[in-house]
């Protein structure tokens, strides 16, 4: 095999591994955010539920630099279509993610009631919609995007962001993110706090697994009725011009190819329904730290489910399906990515390292006497 289509393979798998690292680490934050007014109902238990991601939340963000990182050095093209289509979602991204560490720095430095209702209330958008934005971007690119590129290669959009952001598929995707991520915070309260936190969060960590179960079923049975997209011409070694070189045709049940082609892909799904359910049924045992690891696998079945149908698509055009951007088409030179592979190797190790590290030494429960007392503490 050409080295160049390996590199794009490489990078296309990489990208999928910061995905559901960002889905992990940054969701677990984000559900502790989305809980906050839920599982603390007295000042001093949502001060201890801040202080349980408080030494790590602005760590786990690099999952989100990273990513984005990544879409820009190894598929430019991608990165500059995709942020274009989704502007203005992306400015709503970027300004509740502004809104979180201010939230973090300022909600504790005044003793006033409203003063730190409202800052509770930027917890919870900060962490919903973050989320919700992350889930429905999946939904989007599973149905299409309406753009397209003009011979000098300039590119159009063709639809609403509305149309992206509200439609019911889409929001299906978002709330399911949601759930994920709300099971998952829930999980980490388990872990560090004591009563009346950890049941709380138990309970709504329950709950947010079982929908997140429903939502994922019900949204494999909806991909049946969707037009996916079918490549049936294109060069793996091409150079990156959406322009020429392959022919794409959309097709009700499309996404579903992949599958009847290698069946051994069912196991991807089949991954994650297993580690829904087994992340409640360890919830409801009181197994909090094993249900952690049941959220992982819940994330790589989630988004491996979608890497797995829509290969090698990352974001198809459904008004010119030509010209829809794939694995083969969209990515760097191979210099380049020969080149980010080498730092890849060094760097993404190091930071697991790291972010193990601090989380082993920063284990324990926080206790909420511990955190009233403690005036550094959020």
């Amino acid at each position: 095999m050409d080295v160049y289509v390996v590199l794009k393979l490489i990078w296309a798998g990489l990208l999928c591994v910061l995905l559901i690292g960002l889905g992990l680490m940054v969701g677990m934050d984000m559900g502790v955010g989305t809980l906050l007014r839920f599982v603390g109902r007295t000042d001093g238990e949502r001060r201890t539920a801040l202080n349980i991601i408080g030494p790590h939340w602005d760590g786990n963000q690099v999952w989100f630099i990273l990513g984005g990182g990544a879409i820009f050095a190894a598929f430019p093209t991608l990165y500059a279509t995709s942020f274009s289509v989704f502007y203005v979602v992306m400015i709503l991204l970027l300004f509740s993610m502004i809104l979180r560490p201010v939230a973090f720095e300022y909600r504790s430095k005044v003793e006033a009631r409203l003063w730190r209702a409202s800052w509770d209330w930027v917890f919870l958008i900060s962490g919903f919609l973050p989320m919700f934005v992350y889930g429905a971007a999946f939904g989007n690119i599973l149905q299409g995007v309406g753009y397209h590129f003009n011979w000098t290669g300039q590119y159009f959009q063709d639809g609403s962001f509305l149309a992206y952001l509200l439609n019911p598929f889409a929001i299906l995707c978002g709330l399911m993110a949601v759930c994920l991520s709300v099971m998952q915070g829930g999980i980490m309260l388990m872990i560090r706090s004591e009563n009346p936190i950890h049941d709380r969060a138990r309970f709504y960590a329950i709950r947010a697994g079982i929908a997140a179960v429903v939502l994922f079923l019900v949204g494999g049975v909806w991909i049946r009725s969707i037009s996916g997209f079918v490549l049936e011409q294109g060069d793996p070694g091409m150079a990156a011009n959406p322009m020429q070189g392959q022919h794409v045709s959309m097709q009700v049940g499309g996404w579903l190819h992949n599958y009847a082609a290698h069946p051994i892909l069912w196991l991807v799904p089949v991954l994650g329904v297993f580690s829904m359910l087994a992340g409640v049924a360890l919830v409801r045992a009181n197994r909090s730290h094993m249900a952690w690891w049941m959220g992982l696998g819940s994330w790589v079945g989630t988004i491996g489910t979608v890497a797995a149908a829509m290969f090698p698509f990352f974001m198809p055009s459904t008004t010119r399906p030509d010209q829809s951007l794939t694995i083969w088409n969209s990515s760097a030179s191979q210099y380049g990515l020969a080149c980010m592979l080498a730092v890849a190797l060094i760097f993404v190790p190091i930071i697991l390292c790291y972010t193990s590290w601090c989380y082993y030494v920063m284990r324990g429960k926080v206790r909420t006497a511990d955190i009233i007392k403690d005036t550094h503490s959020y």
